[in-house]
C-alpha cells in the first residue's frame, strides 16, 4: 500500500468516476484502475462497486476512505513541516468564513499570502459559525472567521477576538424608516424579517435582543447565508434585516438605519488548539496573530546539598543552632 494508491481511491470516491479521477490525478485510467485493483487484492476486500452507470463505495471502501484521507493529510503536513524547517512555506491552507466578515479583508489577506508564499494552495469554505468551528476542531479547516453574540465564545478552538460591532437595520430605499436617522427594536418588531435559520449563531444575536426587550418579531423568510439573496428580498420590500454595520456597504440596493438598542456581534479568528501548519501560521501572522510561544522549560531542580546522615532514632537532621557555651 502506498500514498499514490490512496490518492486514487480518494479521487474516485470524490468524483464517483474512474475516468474523472484519472483526469484529476493526471494518469491514464487503466493505470489508476490497476493500482486500485492491486490495493483491493492486498486488503482482501473490494473498495468500489462498479457498474456501467456509476461507481460507489462499498462498506469496506467507506471504512477505508477516512483513514486514507488522514494518511494523505499527514504526508502533506510532513512535507510542509520539512519545507518550513528550511525557510519555505507551502502546503494546504483551508479557510472557513461567514459571509458577513467585516473585521478583515479576507480576499486581500489571501492575496498578500499568495504573493509572499506562492506555493501555498488555498481552499475556501463559507458556512455558519458553529459549523466552521466544528470543522476547525476536526481538522477539516485550518483557520476560520466567526461571528458570535456577546453571550457566546468559540469552544474547543484557539481564538483571537478581531472586532465588535453593532447590528443595523437594513431596509429598502423606499421604506418609511429609510429616511430616519435611527430606530429601535420596538419599532422594528412590527416589521417582517428575513434572517438566518433558527438556532444559528447569526440568528441568535437578534433573537436574544428581541427576547430581552420583551418583544416578538415575525421572521417570514429564512436563508442559509446572509448574502445577495437576503439583500434582494430586502430591496424588493418583502422584509427587513438586522446585519453587521461593516457588512452592509457590500450589499446593493438597500439602506442601513442605526438601531439605538441593537445587539452587538463579536468577530473571531479561530484555529486548532493542537497545532498550526506552517501555512496557517503564516496567514495568521499577516493578521497580526503571532505564533504561540512554546511552553517554558521549567528551571532545573538543584541537587540537594550534602549534609549529615539522618539519625536512625530522631530522623533527618535539621538546621539547628549550635548550643551556646556552657550549655549541653
Amino acid at each position: 500500500m502506498d500514498l499514490q494508491q490512496m490518492r486514487y481511491v480518494v479521487a474516485v470516491a470524490e468524483t464517483n468516476s474512474f475516468t474523472r479521477a484519472a483526469e484529476r490525478c493526471l494518469v491514464v485510467q487503466s493505470a489508476l484502475s490497476h493500482q486500485i485493483a492491486r490495493l483491493e487484492r492486498e486488503l482482501g476486500a473490494r473498495l468500489f462497486d462498479r457498474t456501467s452507470r456509476r461507481v460507489r463505495l462499498t462498506p469496506a471502501g467507506a471504512a477505508f476512505l477516512p483513514a486514507a484521507r488522514q494518511c494523505l493529510d499527514a504526508a502533506e503536513r510532513a512535507t510542509a513541516e520539512v519545507a518550513a524547517a528550511v525557510g519555505e512555506v507551502r502546503g494546504r491552507l483551508a479557510v472557513g468564513l461567514i459571509p458577513t466578515v467585516g473585521a478583515v479583508d479576507v480576499p486581500g489577506a489571501l492575496r498578500d499570502l499568495r504573493r509572499r508564499y506562492p506555493q501555498v494552495r488555498i481552499g475556501l469554505r463559507v458556512g455558519a459559525s458553529e459549523d466552521l468551528a466544528e470543522q476547525v476542531r476536526q481538522g477539516a479547516l485550518d483557520v476560520a472567521f466567526l461571528g458570535l453574540p456577546t453571550t457566546a465564545r468559540p469552544q474547543g478552538v484557539a481564538a483571537r477576538e478581531l472586532a465588535r460591532g453593532r447590528l443595523v437595520a437594513v431596509v429598502a430605499p423606499g421604506h418609511p424608516l429609510a429616511g430616519e436617522p435611527a430606530t429601535d427594536l420596538r419599532t422594528l418588531a412590527s416589521e417582517v424579517f428575513v434572517d438566518l435559520p433558527a438556532g444559528t449563531a447569526g440568528r441568535l444575536q437578534s433573537d436574544q435582543a428581541f427576547s430581552a426587550a420583551g418583544l416578538r418579531r415575525d421572521v417570514a423568510f429564512e436563508v442559509s447565508t446572509a448574502d445577495l439573496l437576503m439583500a434582494r428580498l430586502v430591496a424588493q420590500g418583502l422584509a427587513v434585516a438586522l446585519l453587521p454595520a461593516a457588512f452592509v456597504p457590500q450589499l446593493p440596493g438597500v439602506t442601513a438605519v442605526e438601531v439605538t438598542d441593537a445587539p452587538t456581534r463579536v468577530e473571531y479568528v479561530v484555529w486548532s488548539r493542537t497545532g498550526r501548519t506552517p501555512a496557517a501560521t503564516a496567514f495568521l501572522a499577516l493578521l497580526g496573530v503571532p505564533d504561540p510561544a512554546p511552553d517554558p522549560v521549567p528551571d532545573p531542580v538543584p541537587d540537594p546539598v550534602p549534609g549529615p546522615a539522618p539519625d536512625p532514632v530522631t530522623g533527618p537532621v535539621r538546621n539547628r543552632e549550635a548550643p551556646a557555651p556552657g550549655r549541653t
